[in-house]
């Protein structure tokens, strides 16, 4: 298995597996966990390094099989720290990693080489992609992405997740035809398997993907703090669409944690748990050490629902991360609801 490089055909055989071999509709799967949502039978040998003891989402009609935790790109973790953290990840069954900028993309497209057949890789230049007004057009942001896969050697992305404006509504329809024009050429050209975008804006992600059935995945914002919005949510409309949809910031760029570890494990678990069991929404947070996937992938083997102690112990943390949210990350407090 060493120095596996996932070719074009089998970029075509895995998409083709992905459409076929995944019950449609299928909301989760777990082997041994208490946590499975549904009776479906599934044929596990379909899903991307399968450990009966994490579980799955499907994400919309990409029909992927997701793991119900992600790992996220954001970290100070160097080289060799991540070639461990993405090892452990693949033990415990995790199979997605998202990269947001063209640094992360490099450093973890090296930390899967070899097992690059084990995760979905993710991936945006968000420095170069529609937030900037140099690449609002399909043939500077196809430009981008050749860019990245090229400087990662990297044949192909998975899901290309184009970062916009927050709020994406200040984006003109104009720049947002361009933008979809570049995902459906990323695709027919073999370059990304999956198209989406990034934004901070609810509403605006409404409109996106009921306009434009192009869209399969999206990432947004999703903290201890976030709850469904009573009307005009999102989670209507990405049924509605069949839209996958990953949480960023599940602990609000760190700001939930104490620096105590043992209290920052517990913190971290009960976020987690309370966005499984919130929504359909699947966290991507960003990890610095092997024990913080350690203390994730727990949290996806304990009980959902919060006893009335960890809820008021998740609230008195939340309230605590809202008034320490360092400045340039104010714009969270938005998120409420969704």
């Amino acid at each position: 298995m060493d120095n596996i490089r996932v070719s074009r055909r089998q970029f075509v055989r895995d998409s083709a597996m992905a459409a076929a071999g995944v019950v449609a509709g299928l909301g989760a799967v777990a082997g041994q966990s208490t946590n499975a949502a549904s009776s479906k039978v599934v044929d596990t040998s379909k899903i991307l390094n399968y450990n009966s003891n994490m579980e799955y989402r499907r994400q919309g009609k990409t029909n992927l099989m997701v793991s119900a935790v992600c790992l996220g790109g954001h970290s100070g973790s160097n080289d060799k720290q991540r070639y461990e953290i993405v090892g452990r990840c693949i033990d415990a069954g995790i199979n997605y990693i998202d990269a947001c900028t063209k640094g992360e993309v490099i450093r973890d497209a090296k930390a899967l080489r070899g097992r690059r057949d084990k995760m979905y890789l993710s991936l945006s230049h968000c420095g170069r992609e529609t937030r900037h007004p140099d690449y609002r057009t399909a043939k500077k942001l196809l430009e981008s992405l050749d860019e990245v896969l090229r400087d990662a050697k990297e044949d192909y992305t998975d899901l290309w997740r184009v970062t916009c404006y927050e709020p994406g509504g200040r984006h003109t329809f104009n720049t947002v035809c361009e933008m979809v024009e570049a995902l459906e050429k990323a695709k027919k050209q073999g370059k990304a398997r999956f198209v989406g975008f990034s934004t901070h804006d609810r509403r605006w992600i409404k409109f996106m993907i009921e306009y434009f059935d192009q869209i399969e995945c999206i990432c947004f914002p999703f903290t201890t703090m976030s709850k469904r919005a009573q009307t005009d949510s999102v989670f209507p409309a990405l049924k509605k669409c069949d839209v996958g949809a990953f949480g960023i910031k599940p602990f609000a760029a760190a700001s939930l944690f104490t620096g105590n570890r043992e209290e920052d494990s517990k913190r971290a678990r009960l976020a987690i748990r309370y966005i499984l069991h919130s929504n359909t929404v699947i966290p991507i947070p960003g990890m610095n050490r092997v024990s913080e996937v350690d203390t994730v992938v727990q949290a996806v083997k304990e009980r959902r629902q919060l006893d009335l102690k960890e809820r008021a112990e998740l609230e008195n943390a939340a309230n605590e991360t809202w008034a320490k949210l360092p400045s340039h990350y104010q714009w969270l407090k938005t998120w409420e609801y969704v």
